[in-house]
């Protein structure tokens, strides 16, 4: 098949591309490398340079390459940033993925895979959060995540498109080739590894900031459902067959565990042997206390399990990447 994807040179997105040419898909990336990495897309792949919002370069993909499917991960996605610039997520998430849309109708390609985000519910009245949980967001990442959700559903209705939504909250891990490097790097386990990296090489480090230390959790911090990477991106190449039983759903994806941030540092000490300094500062707004998603209804639709579901195989081979590539790509 031949599949485009959107951030394709980010981090989920990279692993994605290398598993579906592992499973023989043509790929056709576009990433305009805000956050990506050149060196992150795999040579078989075909990389376009630029926005996926840009209606001129969507069309001379489509045409060269004859576009059967997209997986869109391109997006604005930090949560802090989303709270004092909603515009950008806004325009990006949602005025950029209707002109991808757009396009694709044009060219007759009806089916998509959609990276949405459990922060699409926002403050949680039960865990682990499965897909009849009422959508809050308290943050305007999960509100535009959510928005273009039901611009899907219209265009299932209105035009046959078929998709698949998946919402989930933090990637971690990496595959034997490609790992996590964000330029503006606000995820918990990479922060913690690279901190670990520095101590280890006697490097003068600040402790790295736990946000927060009253939430109504075992110990006071932020509890998160963490998922590897490689086993996201194999959901999202299986949601390709499953869009024909299914033209329209919706998933949750996690572990269906969470671990507070605290128990996330203990665990990176025991994979590292470093014993990783950290300070506690204010909350961040728009952060739950505890965000763990239940991914039930994608396994009994499609028999997906996870390869890698215990935390500390995805902080060891998140690990064995950075140690290879301390200074990312």
């Amino acid at each position: 098949m031949n599949v485009l994807v959107t951030g394709g040179a980010g981090y989920i997105g990279s692993v994605c591309v290398e598993e579906l040419i592992n499973q023989g898909h043509s790929v056709v990336v576009i990433d305009n490398l805000q956050e990506g990495h050149r060196e992150a897309v795999l040579f078989e792949a075909v990389l376009y340079e630029g926005d996926f919002g840009d209606k001129k370069l969507l069309k001379e993909i489509f045409e060269a390459y004859k576009i059967e499917a997209v997986i869109h991960f391109a997006a604005e996605t930090t949560v802090e940033f989303s709270m004092t610039d909603p515009q950008k997520y806004f325009i990006n998430n949602i005025v950029n993925g209707i002109t991808l849309l757009e396009v694709m109708k044009d060219y007759g390609c009806k089916r998509f895979i959609f990276s949405s985000t459990a922060a699409t519910f926002g403050e949680p009245e039960y865990t682990p959060i499965d897909e009849s949980h009422i959508q809050k967001p308290i943050n305007a990442y999960g509100e535009s995540k959510l928005m273009f959700e039901k611009i899907l559903d219209w265009h299932h209705i209105a035009y046959g498109l078929k998709f698949n939504a998946f919402r989930y909250f933090n990637a971690a891990g990496a595959s034997a080739k490609l790992g996590e490097d964000h330029r503006h790097e606000s995820h918990l386990i990479p922060i913690v590894l690279k901190t670990a990296y520095n101590v280890r090489l006697d490097k003068a480090v600040r402790g790295l900031k736990v946000f927060g230390r009253d939430y109504p959790t075992t110990d006071g911090t932020c509890v998160r459902d963490y998922i590897h990477v490689v086993d996201l991106a194999r959901a999202h190449i299986l949601a390709l067959d499953n869009l024909n039983s299914h033209p329209n759903s919706k998933y949750n994806m996690g572990n269906g565990k969470g671990f507070s941030v605290l128990q996330v540092i203990e665990i990176s000490k025991k994979v590292t042997g470093v014993d990783v300094p950290y300070e506690f500062a204010e909350k961040r707004p728009g952060d739950p206390a505890i965000l763990v998603a239940s991914s039930d209804k994608f396994r009994k639709e499609t028999g997906w399990s996870p390869l890698y579901p215990d935390l500390e195989i995805i902080v060891k081979t998140a690990w064995e990447w950075h140690s290879k590539y301390p200074d990312g790509y």
